[in-house]
This record gives structure tokens, C-alpha cells and sequence, in this order.
């Protein structure tokens, strides 16, 4: 993106020198708070060579660019983990969610019992944040009753436009939350329209009828009287359910580019007791970008929360270490992860997770251990698209002609596994190995996730598809040619004007 007008910084002029083995964190903080002290927006560069980091670098401030030389020229190295960091202050709800909760990683056989770590899902040595907000609720007692600034009475989900009680609080160009809540128990109508024809048993589904259980981030892009017209369209229809339209604050125009970020080689210990080698994390975040960057040995490359209309694009992820997440989608709407190579050994290759909507993976690799994940608490309308994924079977596997391609994660307490409209659109499959029988590899893992569509999966062999329930399965076992992309499908007709 380019603004009309840019202040460009060099890290080098606040003290930062490539190469010199020296810690750099210093001028790093000293570059981003000159950045937030200028009027325009903000190019910080930062040249080729390696540096040396020890500390959060935070995002805070809008039109921002944070720009190396390049994914094979400029490297930020971080040496440490984040557990040797002070706490940040925006985790303190978590950790002492955690730590009331005695959340804690269980392996008998490993003889493992040990608390979570803060950084397992969270935490990023790059992080985009508003100072003092909340990254995510935990604890009902830290709730605060958000202003409705206006309730909807009619709109139907695909369509752009939303009719409301009273338009004059908003204003074109605003960012607005349009949030669907839960507040009639077990069998509410946004159960039925979420999970259609399942019992749902996740009790975090009717325990917080205060907290939206769908929401979704948009753009006004015009108002003609009391009718909004939104830059996108909405995720479910308006009547039959308890909906209202309130607004948080975010970030926007914040880019990330062009270079590595490396961590040294360190033992796994668990699931969940990560040290906090974390490489980025948006928060708050509304129309930005990732793009071109190398991501070595980390516990986890890019997670996210409350974020929106962002394209991360031309990520991989190497190294030796075991990772939790390469590229996760949590609390996230219209997210675009495009061209993501993993190229490392990861617990959740690919990651669709709590409150994620109409996010996509799209045109991605996965070499090692290949899963797609859907992380229950109510996610919804995603896709997988145009993936391809290498497979070794073991020998259970081998044995039993499977594979666990799906994969349904996350607490007992928001199953199910996603709620209708997943879908996986000209999925490839490379198996290793298993080549040399006649019998078809089923691929299997999730069995309550209601609704998917499973269109064009194949493989180079036959493959069975077990998923349920009430999946729609097409063009199984063929490659999809007319359409190899699905988003780049209705990208296409969205820019002819053929959708809205």
C-alpha cells in the first residue's frame, strides 16, 4: 500500500548496526516511538544484515510499514524466549484465567503435569496492539457492557446491505461490530442456524449470553437513510435472532514485510508449555498486511485475535523445532492466508480456531505431518482451498488404509467442531507412502462438524472420505480444473461486479 505522503526511518539512524553481534532492541523501540510521534504515515525500514532483538517490538499506531530488505537479506534474530520477558500487562486476564481455571498439560505416559504457558496461543515478539485494551475475554468479572450504537431489524445473510432501528449514530467509513447473541439457552434459533439438525453440547455456547457468539468486523461503505451499505456481506440473516451493532477501536493500515525471523534451536517440552518463541501477533487489527517473511523455529509464527480484513501472504515456516501453530486464524473475519509454505514439523499446520469467519487458507503447502484444523468454538463459513499437503502414513496407519487429514481441536466446552459452511475446495493429497495397495486411504477426523462441503478432494491414490454429519461430498477423487481456486473464483466475479 502507499500513502499519500510517507515518513520514511531507518532503524540504522537510532543506533541499530547489522552483523555486529551487539543487541539492536534498543534502537528498534527508539525507530517505532519516533514513528508514533509523526503527523503521516510511517515507512521503517530496516536493511539488510542480521539483528539481534531481546524485547517486544510493539505496533501502535496506524499507516504504518515495518519493511526489510528482503526475506533472504534481513533477519530479526531473537534469541530468548518470551517466558524471560516482564508479563505483558494485556495477558494478565489470561494468566489468571489460567491459573483459576488450573489449566494444565496431562501425559501420564510422559510423566508430564504442568501449567500452561501464557505464550501457547498468545504473545507474538511483533506485536500490533492498542495499549491497555483487552486481547480477549476470559473472565465474565473483567466484562464490560460494550454501547449499542444501533440495532438491526432487517438484512439476509449474503447481502450487503442492513437495515436499522436508527442509522444517525453511524457515519460512512466507520468500522463496526455487527454481533448475533445467544441468550435463549440450549435450543436457540443461532444454535439451529450455526449447527442445523445437532445436538450441540459445548457449554461456553449458552454459559456467556452477554458476549456475542458470531460477530463480524465491517466497513460502512454508505448510508442512504436508515440502510447500511457494508463492504461485505453479512454472515447471517438479521431476523429470528438477537442482534445489535456496537463498535470497538482498531489499528489500521499496518503492513509487515520483507524479512526473516529466526529463533534458536530449543527443546520441546509439551503441548501448551510453550516458552513463548512467538514471531507475530495482530490484535485489533482492521486492513493490514503480512507478507514474505521467513519464520525459523518457532513455537508459533503468526496468531491472532479480534482481527480483520488482513492478507498474510507468502509466509514459510522452517526449522528443526516442533511447533503449536504456523499461521492460526482465532477471532478473525475476512483473513486471507495466501501462499503459506510450512516447511516445519507443526501441532496445527493450519488452524481455523475460535470465532473465525469467512477466513480462508488459500493456494498453501503443507510438507510434514499434514492436518486441517477447525478448532471448535463456533467457527464457521471458512475454506481450505486449493491446498496441497505430503502425507506419511505410519504403521498403524498403513494397516488400517487412514489417514487423519481432519482434525477437530480445541475444549470439550465449545465443541462442535465448526458449525456449517466449512469448506474444503480441491484439496491434494501426496502420499509418501502406502502406494502399493489396491484399497483406498480413507480420510477421516472429524465426525460432528455439521454441514462442510468437501469438494474436488484427491490424491495420488484413491482416498475414501469419512466426515460428518451431512457433508456434502463432490468430485472425489478429481482435480478441479475449471475452478482450481475458489477464492480467486469469486474474487474474480466480485471485481467483474457479478457478486456483491
Amino acid at each position: 500500500m502507499q500513502f499519500a505522503t510517507t515518513n520514511t526511518l531507518l532503524v540504522t539512524d537510532f543506533g541499530a548496526k547489522a552483523d555486529d553481534g551487539k543487541d539492536d532492541t534498543v534502537a528498534f523501540q527508539q525507530a517505532l516511538k519516533a514513528a508514533n510521534q509523526s503527523a503521516s504515515a510511517v515507512l521503517l525500514k530496516i536493511p539488510a544484515g542480521r539483528f539481534i532483538l531481546s524485547d517486544i517490538l510493539y505496533l501502535e499506531r496506524d499507516n504504518l510499514i515495518v519493511r526489510g530488505a528482503g526475506s533472504k537479506a534481513t533477519t530479526l534474530y531473537f534469541p530468548r524466549p518470551m517466558r524471560y520477558l516482564p508479563d505483558p500487562p494485556e495477558l494478565a486476564e489470561l494468566r489468571q484465567y489460567l491459573t483459576e481455571m488450573n489449566k494444565r498439560q496431562r501425559e501420564k505416559d510422559n510423566n508430564i503435569d504442568l501449567p500452561f504457558s501464557q505464550y501457547s496461543w498468545s504473545g507474538g515478539f511483533i506485536w500490533s496492539r492498542i495499549e491497555g485494551e483487552r486481547v480477549k475475554p476470559y473472565l465474565e468479572q473483567y466484562d464490560q457492557p460494550a454501547k449499542t450504537l444501533a440495532r438491526p431489524i432487517q438484512g439476509q445473510q449474503g447481502d450487503n446491505r442492513l437495515v436499522l432501528d436508527n442509522a444517525s449514530p453511524l457515519s460512512t467509513g466507520q468500522i463496526i461490530n455487527i454481533n448475533w447473541y445467544n441468550k435463549e439457552g440450549k435450543d436457540s434459533p443461532l444454535l439451529k442456524t450455526l449447527y442445523p439438525g445437532i445436538e450441540v453440547k459445548g457449554s461456553h455456547h449458552w454459559n456467556f449470553p452477554e458476549r456475542p457468539l458470531a460477530s463480524q468486523t465491517s466497513r460502512i461503505a454508505a448510508i442512504e437513510g436508515n440502510t447500511l451499505i457494508l463492504n461485505d456481506v453479512l454472515l447471517h440473516d438479521i431476523q429470528g435472532h438477537t442482534t445489535d451493532i456496537t463498535q470497538k477501536e482498531y489499528l489500521q493500515n499496518i503492513g509487515i514485510e520483507e524479512f526473516s525471523i529466526e529463533f534458536p534451536p530449543s527443546a520441546y517440552i509439551a503441548h501448551h508449555v510453550e516458552q513463548g518463541f512467538n514471531a507475530i501477533y495482530l490484535t485489533r487489527l482492521f486492513d493490514g498486511w503480512v507478507k514474505n517473511i521467513d519464520i525459523i523455529n518457532a513455537d508459533s509464527g503468526i496468531l491472532t485475535e479480534e482481527t480483520a480484513n488482513v492478507s498474510i501472504k507468502g509466509i514459510t515456516t522452517k526449522g528443526v523445532h516442533q511447533a503449536h501453530y504456523t499461521v492460526a486464524m482465532g477471532d478473525t473475519h475476512n483473513i486471507l492466508t495466501e501462499k503459506l509454505n510450512v516447511n516445519s514439523n507443526a501441532i496445527h499446520p493450519l488452524s481455523f480456531n475460535t470465532f473465525s469467519t469467512k477466513s480462508v487458507y488459500s493456494n498453501c503447502t503443507v510438507h510434514h505431518g499434514p492436518i486441517l484444523d477447525q478448532h471448535s468454538g463456533a467457527n464457521h463459513q471458512n475454506l481450505f482451498d486449493a491446498i496441497t499437503v505430503y502425507a506419511k502414513l505410519n504403521e498403524g496407519q498403513l494397516a488400517k488404509r487412514h489417514y487423519p487429514l481432519f482434525k477437530g481441536g480445541g475444549a470439550g466446552y465449545w465443541k462442535p467442531t465448526h458449525g456449517a459452511g466449512s469448506t474444503f475446495w480441491n484439496i491434494n493429497v501426496v502420499f509418501e507412502n502406502g502406494l502399493d495397495a489396491d484399497t483406498p486411504i480413507t480420510l477421516y477426523g472429524v465426525d460432528d462438524g455439521p454441514d462442510a462441503n468437501l469438494i474436488g478432494v484427491h490424491a495420488n491414490t484413491q482416498v475414501d472420505i469419512d466426515y460428518g454429519p451431512n457433508a456434502n461430498i463432490q468430485m472425489q477423487n478429481q482435480r478441479i480444473e475449471l475452478a482450481p481456486s475458489l477464492y480467486q473464483y469469486q474474487l474474480n466475479q466480485r471485481l467483474r461486479g457479478d457478486a456483491p
